[in-house]
């Protein structure tokens, strides 16, 4: 079965463990961190890859992504330029991957979705508007995860 589109892209996302959805959440934000200078953000993605990380792990570095998901939003204020708009998006990406389960949630949708906003505004950024391959990119490496 080929990903090629939002919907099966979806799904196929939201049929993963939380520990699955978390690993690929990480592998697309992780996609998009240089259009982050946060190191924290850099951190939470680390974090968020490891399979072995201890609740207080999870915990310390879910409340490390929020602060800099807050302070990349106070960045971006009325002025906000698109570059600083991106360092948010990935941090909101970030912080995707790392939030605790909730019913009906897909954090890895979420974590693709704002790797893809990220994506777009380092694009307006640079002057190339706005056509984003980020979804192809993300199709690619959860077949890649899926073995598929």
């Amino acid at each position: 079965m080929a990903i090629d589109n939002d919907n099966d892209f979806k799904t196929a996302l939201g049929d993963l463990s939380r520990a699955g959805q978390r690993l690929i959440a990480a592998r697309f934000a992780e996609n998009v961190l240089t259009l982050s200078q946060d190191a924290r953000v850099k951190s939470a993605i680390n974090s968020a890859r490891r399979t072995d990380m201890t609740e207080d792990e999870l915990a310390a570095a879910l409340q490390s992504a929020k602060k800099a998901s807050v302070d990349s939003f106070t960045q971006c204020g009325h002025e906000c330029d698109w570059s600083s708009q991106a360092g948010h998006f990935v941090a909101q990406a970030a912080l995707a991957c790392l939030k605790p389960a909730e019913p009906g949630g897909n954090p890895a949708w979420d974590a693709a979705m704002h790797a893809r906003m990220a994506r777009t505004c380092e694009r307006i950024a640079t002057g190339n508007g706005t056509d984003n391959t980020e979804a192809a990119a993300q199709y690619r490496m959860l077949a890649e995860f899926l073995n598929i």
